[in-house]
């Protein structure tokens, strides 16, 4: 007789609620630091909105920066991961012939639509990693960890894609792109005024349908520029 299959042993309910207790914890910090910024948050504040003793917060993180980077690596490594995917995906279905736009909307598109479908938790983080990418002290370490491998295989796809473009016309073009997007990430509402209530700075949706065609126009428009 064929031996019985064991059973995957079950998690105690003591490691569910800890796993369950960071997770809150996590949220409540990323929502915190995602409105005021790493020196605008105390570990005293992230407890109180938990609603634990701070000495507990301390339990699971050895100081406030440990907390930030835990909450900041969390969703980054998801977005990093799947727009690598994408990446991947896409050039290969390209078969040696990737367009400008086809790059741009499998990494821009891939990472709008973790805002559109993910919650608010996924908006907090967002605007987190607006400001981490606007803090040029410590915050582009932070970038540069979970993010550079991911922007060069774009990079290097859009060299296929535009051959004959001046290396550093490409990276400027990159420039842009993550300027634009980290903009829209902070969801400042100023569009929102300027526009009188036409467009709103938290519409993903309508920027993933935007963004990547107007960007991909200006890469090809200072590459054009520079081939003359």
């Amino acid at each position: 007789m064929p031996a019985e299959r064991k059973a995957a042993p079950k998690k105690s309910v003591k490691a569910e609620r800890r796993a369950e207790m960071i997770e809150q914890i996590l949220d409540t910090a990323e929502y915190l630091f995602s409105r005021h910024g790493l020196y605008g948050v105390t570990l005293k504040d992230v407890a109180k909105s938990v609603g634990v003793h701070h000495t507990l917060i301390n339990y699971y993180f050895k100081d406030k920066k440990q907390l930030f980077d835990a909450v900041f690596s969390r969703r980054a490594s998801v977005t990093s991961e799947r727009r690598m995917k994408m990446l991947d995906e896409y050039e290969l279905a390209a078969k040696g012939k990737p367009t400008v736009e086809g790059a741009l909307r499998a990494f821009l598109d891939t990472d709008l639509d973790l805002y559109i479908e993910g919650g608010e938790n996924w908006k907090n983080y967002a605007a987190l990693g607006a400001q981490v990418a606007n803090t040029p002290e410590w915050g582009a370490d932070m970038m540069d960890q979970h993010f550079d491998p991911v922007v060069l295989r774009l990079i290097g796809i859009l060299k296929k894609a535009l051959p004959d473009c001046a290396e550093e016309d490409i990276f400027w073009g990159y420039h842009f792109v993550t300027g634009a997007l980290m903009l829209t990430l902070a969801r400042t509402g100023r569009i929102d005024k300027l526009s009188g209530g036409l467009c709103r700075s938290d519409d993903f949706l309508a920027v993933k349908q935007r963004m990547a065609t107007f960007m991909a126009a200006g890469f090809e428009a200072i590459c054009k520029k520079a081939c003359r």
